[in-house]
């Protein structure tokens, strides 16, 4: 007869599985405590974690030359000066020439995309869809109002107060600030974080900081080079076929560009609706042709071949963030919304790896796999 102790009736078997819903109900619990606390923090900082995100993001682009006029035995404050400077200077150019072109057009942008939603309806209303009229009315009337509220706000400009331009500008001048002052001495913030964690905290820190480090940096630079070709393949496409907003089309795509699949989804949108009024039907086809030629170029070709390993991420990840993002935060969450994920995905990736270097090449085969390796690389 066996013992007690090891008998295990339905009764301790149901009993074990209540303790293991207990313990991971109470691990849920302050998970989400915390992820709740960590989220209402981000909110009311959110005014200084606005300008510190935006200049990492442009330190990123800006580090690079930096780091090669100081190898160049350039001072580090004279090579971030002047590649800051330079950055500047060449960013005002482009708002220079673009920015009229854009702004006196976006009235006309989203007075021509209305009226080709307007198309849109007459079309899918008729012989020989013959769809229902109420519900699509409701949604392009939704539409029209958000494209004409929208053309009124880019129209009037965005300093349309006092107080929204004086936050503007000092945002502005803040994010320049801060991103001369992390390529001036960013390269120092490593071996500084090394120093105070020590040998094991300080390893750990340095390492997974650089990687989400170069996972930005490369996500921002190839994004920027992937926006430009969309923007210039598209603009060429549209002024071949006479669109007469071709220019701003293609600005509003490089911009469009920087928000994945949904920015590209929209912008497109926009240049065929656009298209539609200002040419015919069949120049609309065509551009249409080009949008979807464009953006499967940069789904299947660009984005994986430039991208590489930098992201990593599904697109249904990139999907989701974006919409929380911006869900959350507006525009400016929608744009940071892929640089976040893709750097706490880094995060996970390295705790990851770690664990799999603790595991025990004992451990089950699926649970040992890194284990296995290193013992085979000995």
């Amino acid at each position: 007869m066996p013992d007690n102790q090891q008998i295990r009736d339905r009764g301790v078997v149901i009993d074990e599985a209540f303790g293991n819903m207990q313990r991971w109900g109470l691990r849920i619990i302050v998970i989400s405590a915390a992820a709740f606390v960590i989220g209402w923090s981000i909110g009311h900082v959110w005014m200084v974690l606005f300008p510190v995100s935006m200049a990492l993001l442009v330190a990123t682009v800006l580090a690079p030359p930096v780091t090669f006029l100081r190898s160049r035995s350039w001072p580090s404050g004279l090579a971030a000066a002047f590649v800051v400077v330079t950055f500047i200077a060449a960013l005002v150019g482009v708002i220079t020439i673009l920015t009229p072109q854009v702004a006196g057009q976006a009235g006309p942008i989203a007075a021509q995309a209305s009226s080709g939603l307007q198309k849109v309806r007459d079309w899918v209303t008729g012989e020989p869809l013959n769809l229902s009229d109420g519900q699509i009315t409701r949604a392009i009337e939704a539409l029209q109002d958000k494209l004409q509220s929208s053309a009124s706000a880019i129209s009037s400009g965005i300093f349309s107060t006092i107080s929204t331009a004086t936050s503007i500008i000092v945002n502005l001048v803040l994010v320049l600030m801060l991103t001369f002052f992390f390529v001036k001495d960013g390269h120092k913030f490593l071996p500084w974080i090394n120093t105070l964690g020590g040998q094991r905290t300080g390893a750990h820190l340095t390492e997974v900081l650089g990687r989400v480090w170069d996972t930005l940096g490369g996500f921002i630079r190839t994004q920027t080079l992937v926006a430009l070709i969309d923007a210039i393949i598209i603009g060429v496409g549209l002024w071949i076929l006479g669109s007469p907003l071709a220019v701003p089309l293609a600005v509003i795509t490089f911009f469009g560009g920087y928000i994945p699949i949904i920015g590209a989804f929209v912008s497109g949108a926009v240049a065929v609706l656009v298209t539609l009024v200002t040419n015919d039907y069949k120049d609309a086809l065509i551009a249409l042709v080009i949008v979807i030629a464009v953006q499967q170029l940069e789904g299947n070709v660009l984005s994986p071949m430039l991208q590489g390993k930098n992201m990593n991420l599904h697109p249904a990840v990139v999907l989701l963030s974006v919409t929380a993002g911006g869900s959350l935060f507006g525009i400016t969450g929608a744009f940071l919304a892929v640089p976040v994920a893709a750097s706490v995905a880094e995060i996970f990736r390295y705790v990851n790896e770690r664990i799999d270097d603790s595991v025990s090449v004992l451990a089950p085969k699926e649970d040992a796999r890194a284990a296995e390796t290193l013992a085979g690389d000995d």
